[in-house]
C-alpha cells in the first residue's frame, strides 16, 4: 500500500445518530390500554420521562416520591401528553406501610399495577473512608432495601390475585464494575441487579418477570451537581435538547459521541415490560452507548478520588456527610 494514503486524515465519524424526535412512540399506539403502571421516583428526571412514554402509549400510570410539588406539577404535565391517565402518590419508600397506602391508592384509582418501575434511588459521590453511617444507610435503606420493599407488595399483590405482572429496576453500570466515590450507591446497585436475576427464577412460574434497565449519561434536571459538570458552560438547550443530542461538553467522551436522550431510556422501559418482551426476564439492558464497556490502549495515570471531588488529605476527626 502507498504509505501516502496515510498522510491525510479522515474525517471525524458521525457517532451514533440521533433518536427519532420527542413524542415518537417505540411500540404500536395503545400497547398499554388498559394497563396500570406505577413508576417510584416518578415526579421528576429519568423517572418521569419513563412514565411519559407509558402515558404516551395508553397506560394509566401513578408516580410516587417523597415531594408532593413535584408530584402535582409531573401530573399535569403527563395529563397533558394524552394516552393514558396520571395519578400521583407522596411516599418515601423506605416505609412499608406506606407503600401498602400507595397501592391501595392505584387499585383504587386505576387498578393493581400490571407493571412496577423501581427508579427512586439515592446518590451522591464521597470517598470511602469520608462517608457516615447515616450517609451509608440513607443510599442503601432507599437505593436498596426500599426498592425490595416496593417489589414484595408488587409480587404479594400479584401472588395473590393470580395475575401477572413485569417489574423493570433502574441499576446503574457499576453494578458490575464498582463506583469509585460511590461505594454506597454501587453496593446497593449491585443488589438491586442480584434481584433481578434471583426473583425472575423465583417469580418466574407466576408470571412475573423482572428485569432491569442500566441509564448511561443521560441529562436531566436531577443530576447530582458532580455528573451535571459543564452542562451549562456548553449552552445546552435542555434535559431533552431539540431534535438530537443535547451538546453536553462530554459527548466527545462517549462512544457514540454523543449522551442520551430521556425518551431512550423511557422506550427501553416500555418494550422490557411490554408483551413483545415476555420471553425476556433476568436481564439487565444497558442503554449507554456502550460507554460502560470503554477501555484505553494506555491506562491513563491514577488520580485518587479525594483529590478528584477536591478533598484535602484525610481527617478523622472531620465531620462526617
Amino acid at each position: 500500500m502507498d504509505p501516502t494514503s496515510y498522510t491525510s486524515s479522515p474525517p471525524p465519524p458521525p457517532g451514533l445518530p440521533a433518536p427519532p424526535p420527542l413524542g415518537a412512540t417505540a411500540l404500536p399506539p395503545g400497547t398499554y390500554e388498559g394497563q396500570v403502571v406505577l413508576v417510584t421516583g416518578g415526579g421528576s428526571g429519568l423517572g418521569k420521562a419513563i412514565a411519559a412514554e407509558f402515558v404516551r402509549l395508553g397506560a394509566d400510570v401513578l408516580i410516587a416520591s417523597r415531594r408532593a410539588e413535584q408530584l402535582k406539577a409531573a401530573v399535569e404535565e403527563l395529563t397533558a401528553i394524552g394516552g393514558g391517565r396520571a395519578a400521583a402518590a407522596v411516599c418515601d419508600i423506605r416505609e412499608p406501610e406506606r407503600i401498602a397506602e400507595v397501592f391501595d391508592a392505584a387499585e383504587a384509582a386505576f387498578g393493581l399495577p400490571d407493571v412496577l418501575v423501581n427508579n427512586a434511588a439515592a446518590n451522591f459521590p464521597v470517598p470511602a473512608e469520608d462517608m457516615s453511617p447515616r450517609a451509608w444507610r440513607t443510599v442503601v435503606d432507599i437505593t436498596l432495601t426500599g426498592t425490595w420493599f416496593v417489589t414484595r407488595e408488587f409480587g404479594r399483590r400479584h401472588l395473590t390475585a393470580g395475575t401477572p405482572g413485569s417489574i423493570v429496576n433502574i441499576g446503574a453500570s457499576y453494578a458490575w464494575t464498582g463506583g469509585p466515590g460511590f461505594a454506597h450507591s454501587a453496593a446497593a446497585k449491585a443488589g438491586v441487579k442480584s434481584l433481578v436475576e434471583t426473583l425472575a427464577v423465583e417469580w418466574g412460574p407466576y408470571g412475573i418477570q423482572v428485569n432491569g434497565l442500566v441509564p448511561g449519561l443521560v441529562p436531566h434536571p436531577d443530576m447530582t451537581a458532580d455528573i451535571r459538570g459543564g452542562l451549562a458552560a456548553a449552552g445546552a438547550a435542555g434535559p431533552d435538547g431539540p431534535a438530537g443530542p443535547v451538546g453536553d461538553p462530554r459527548d466527545g467522551r462517549q462512544p457514540a459521541l454523543r449522551v442520551g436522550l430521556p425518551r431512550e431510556l423511557g422506550w427501553a422501559a416500555t418494550f422490557l415490560a411490554s408483551p413483545y418482551a415476555r420471553f425476556i426476564t433476568g436481564h439487565t439492558l444497558v442503554v449507554d452507548g456502550a460507554n460502560w464497556q470503554r477501555r484505553s490502549l494506555v491506562n491513563p495515570e491514577v488520580v485518587p478520588v479525594r483529590e478528584q471531588l477536591g478533598r484535602g488529605p484525610f481527617d478523622p476527626n472531620a465531620t462526617r456527610r
